[in-house]
């Protein structure tokens, strides 16, 4: 569904984001680009916020929300200003007025102003460019490869994981599930979600992988 003021970055699919997009600041999940995210709502403002997203732009921008939120966590506190925005794949009414929602991740945004008008957050949005068809080298990707399979070795969670690192699979779709699923700290995935290009994205996980990896080896030595 197209708006007044829809736009979608050069090279992504037809669907159009609008200018100004409701927020959903959450403390600990992070949407990444081409990744679905199914979440549950129950709070009363942000079941308004669906009913007009679903009757509107069909969009949802996934925020984080700053340290210290608790404080004021239903009034505005402050978020991180990189977000993505999703879109409703899938919208489910539950009987007591919650609902069951599906967002496909569309694109990075920042956010350029907010409105507190609704009783839900809104901001206009600048969305980042995207890189259709983009590949990492192939040092890189196999560099990531390489400290995953050892972290996953240590954790012993490699079967798991094995049809993510299929060569078939995509540079973006790889990185950005990794970034998504492994067991990394919001504050890691916002790191990650900043991240200027894919392959700064790529080698700011492999750094925080090893990371993760050497601080697994660290406690062996000790015990």
């Amino acid at each position: 569904m197209q708006t007044e003021q829809g736009r979608t970055p050069s090279g992504n699919s037809l669907f159009h984001v609008p200018d100004r997009v409701p927020l959903f600041p959450l403390p600990n999940v992070i949407l990444f680009p081409r990744l679905y995210l199914p979440l549950h709502i129950f709070e009363p403002r942000y079941r308004r916020m669906v009913i007009a997203a679903a009757s509107g732009g069909r969009c949802i921008g996934m925020t984080l929300l700053k340290e210290g939120w608790e404080q004021d966590y239903y009034g505005n506190p402050p978020i991180f200003e990189v977000g993505c925005v999703g879109r409703l794949t899938t919208v489910q009414s539950l009987p007591d007025g919650r609902f069951d929602i599906l967002l496909q991740g569309l694109h990075r945004f920042e956010v350029s102003e907010q409105f507190y008008d609704k009783g839900y957050r809104e901001a206009r949005v600048s969305l980042k460019p995207d890189q259709p068809g983009v590949a990492l080298e192939p040092v890189v990707r196999a560099e990531l490869v390489r400290v995953l399979t050892g972290y996953l070795n240590v954790c012993e969670a490699g079967q798991q994981w094995q049809g993510l690192l299929r060569q078939d699979v995509d540079d973006e779709v790889l990185v950005n599930s990794l970034s998504t699923y492994l067991d990394l700290t919001p504050l890691e995935k916002q790191f990650l979600l900043e991240a200027d290009n894919l392959l700064q994205q790529a080698r700011r996980l492999s750094d925080l992988i090893q990371f993760k990896l050497d601080e697994r080896g660290g406690r062996k030595g000790w015990n």
